[in-house]
């Protein structure tokens, strides 16, 4: 039981999804003894089991490979009313766009994502940054070696996804009453 308290505590601790093996490591420094993976799986289902009781408002969640508490979706729209009252700013169509190219393209250098959208993105890629939403992954092997963009591991807590390919395939998202010209092949 004290395995499965501890896993319980640093889930709820952590403020991003932690994983089996941050987990494991913060047990065996803080308790100077060896834990199993075996051991965190069977705690994280016993805790997963005791917040599916109806009368919790949270329950324990897999996202990008981690763990995390969240709020039952019962409870999505009254949390969506706080998070718009403390919103300052929400992200630009600009921002939004972006977004969506660098998750779709990535790892994608900043003339990629200039050359898709028509138009400058040093201000977008600069507030995705800020925001963590984007991360810099390295240098593309090209003439002047540009900065590669991707998604960051908060992007996928934000969209509340496990991993970038649980987003909807551009195939499902595109329309064609929306194409122009004749498609060729």
């Amino acid at each position: 039981m004290l395995i499965e308290q501890n896993v319980e505590a640093l889930i709820f601790a952590s403020e991003q999804g932690i994983r089996i093996e941050e987990i494991i490591f913060c047990l065996q420094a803080a308790l100077n003894t060896e834990v199993d993976e075996a051991e965190i799986v069977k705690a994280i289902e016993a805790i997963k089991q005791k917040y599916t009781n109806k009368s919790l408002a949270i329950e324990l969640v897999k996202i990008n490979s981690g763990y995390q508490f969240l709020t039952k979706k019962n409870y999505h729209q009254v949390i969506s009313q706080l998070q718009l009252q403390r919103s300052k700013k929400k992200l630009s169509q600009a921002a939004l766009e972006t977004l969506a190219i660098i998750a779709y393209k990535q790892p994608v250098t900043k003339l990629e994502v200039e050359q898709i959208r028509g138009v400058n993105c040093d201000y977008s890629l600069q507030k995705l940054l800020e925001k963590e939403l984007i991360s810099i992954t390295g240098k593309a092997d090209t003439v002047g070696k540009p900065l590669l963009y991707a998604t960051s591991n908060l992007f996928a807590d934000y969209m509340g996804i496990d991993s970038i390919s649980d987003l909807p395939l551009l195939t499902e998202t595109t329309n064609a009453t929306n194409s122009i010209g004749n498609e060729q092949e």
